[in-house]
């Protein structure tokens, strides 16, 4: 059997897979490689643009975000690790990072004594919202500048089926 490794996913014909995994086609390990190269590099953009014209990472604004659109700038730790989809430790490292640069401060949860709270400081919503302007301005110029109405409707429908099998085997 041959096999080619491209990345993290490997290609054959699928003429020789028999009884073996489905392997991708070559059409389909194009449009993933190009789905992995998109994501690196665009991420890379982005983290790029944010720390030049803020000083801001991608981290510390995917944080930023959902406390400065939630009332009174405050999330459940717990609930604001579900909305970016990061593990408990990760948040936790990242909010004792940007608590030293003073954009967030923990608190007690007063409904649950095991739980804690993230608020947003002024310092942070300052923060967000100096760096929102420009990264929208990139996020628009790297992606939707360069599709038609009809490909973003597209793209839209696609990553919501993808998200919606991944969210029906979890």
């Amino acid at each position: 059997m041959t096999r080619q490794h491209i990345a993290s996913v490997t290609f054959m014909d699928r003429s020789e897979a028999g009884d073996a995994p489905r392997w991708l086609d070559e059409r389909e390990a194009r449009v993933w490689q190009a789905y992995l190269a998109v994501n690196r590099e665009l991420n890379g953009a982005l983290e790029r643009q944010l720390v030049r014209d803020s000083g801001l990472s991608n981290a510390d604004y995917a944080l930023l975000v959902p406390l400065s659109e939630a009332v009174d700038g405050v999330v459940r730790s717990r609930e604001l690790g579900a909305l970016v989809g990061w593990e408990r430790s990760r948040l936790s490292h990242q909010i004792g990072r940007m608590e030293k640069r003073g954009l967030v401060t923990r608190e007690e949860c007063v409904e649950d004594a095991r739980g804690s709270m993230v608020r947003l400081t002024a310092a942070g919503r300052a923060a967000i919202e100096a760096a929102a302007p420009a990264h929208v301005e990139t996020v628009r110029r790297y992606v939707f500048d360069g599709l038609s109405v009809e490909e973003a409707e597209v793209l839209d429908r696609v990553f919501h089926r993808v998200l919606d099998r991944i969210a029906a085997e979890t």
